[in-house]
């Protein structure tokens, strides 16, 4: 897909998104509306998979790190074509195998189950030494939250994946400065994520995550000997005008009235 075309399909991702939590009455909609342009640039912008062959051994690999934005990864795999939207509705339902947090043992496409947050990068930094040790070309992309950051294990993966030169390893930080409980920097104190990811060995690009080219022209940047990380700056609940910046749509399910507004919002972005 062209940059036009993925940042259109950043937007049908977000209502894929909404769609989906409002008719299963459960999710985290802001979490997930704030990465959808980036998961849209994975999926249909750099990432070599087959669909029909989800256990492709030379396939690129995902690690969702944030889990509880698994819709935004359901939409986009729904939409790729490992398994049928009709789906969509079943979200976080029992025996579904769309999971509240994705489960690789459930659900075509994915790659690693994920969903205790902060260990996603330490997840992706073995595969990518594993395709190394095999001399394999795949590469494998992490997508984690700014809050999750303040997990140590991070650091302890970002100092591995530095020592062993895995430059098959991309992080992508979904920057929005929020998490559950507020604020990242008044929760866990976690600044300056470009100037520690460069401490500890890694290229480090920053972009405007809800600019596809930006992301795009990052995610496909030389970076020889060393991982790369995109710090994406983003809006929580991007896309639908009640949601964004307010941390009150951490998790939560719209109503009749802010559903239709909602889709009404998307629907335009999508068409204009």
């Amino acid at each position: 897909m062209n940059c036009t075309e993925l940042a259109r399909m950043g937007n049908v991702l977000r209502r894929d998104i909404i769609e989906m939590i409002y008719r299963s009455k459960d999710g985290h909609p802001a979490p997930s509306l704030s990465c959808a342009d980036i998961v849209a640039c994975l999926y249909f912008g750099v990432m070599n998979v087959d669909p029909k062959n989800p256990h492709w051994e030379d396939r690129d690999r995902f690690v969702l790190s944030k889990g509880h934005a698994c819709p935004a990864m359901y939409a986009a795999l729904g939409r790729k074509g490992y398994f049928s939207r009709d789906l969509y509705p079943t979200l976080r339902h029992i025996d579904s195998v769309l999971q509240g947090h994705p489960d690789m043992k459930k659900t075509p496409g994915v790659d690693m189950t994920s969903g205790s947050l902060g260990n996603g990068l330490a997840a992706a930094t073995g595969m990518a030494l594993a395709a190394k040790l095999q001399n394999k070309t795949y590469r494998t992309y992490v997508l984690t939250g700014d809050g999750e950051l303040g997990e140590g294990i991070n650091w302890e993966a970002a100092q591995t994946a530095a020592k062993y030169k895995l430059n098959n390893l991309i992080l992508i930080v979904d920057n929005n400065g929020m998490q559950s409980g507020g604020s990242v920097e008044s929760v866990g104190g976690v600044v300056n994520i470009p100037g520690k990811f460069a401490a500890f060995g890694f290229e480090v690009k920053e972009v405007d995550g809800h600019d596809v080219k930006q992301i795009m022209d990052a995610l496909t940047s030389s970076h020889p000997g060393r991982p790369l990380c995109v710090v994406a700056h983003t809006v929580k609940g991007k896309g639908v005008s009640y949601m964004e910046h307010n941390n009150a749509w951490h998790k939560g399910t719209p109503n009749d009235e802010q559903y239709l507004t909602a889709v009404k919002e998307l629907e335009a972005m999508i068409n204009g």
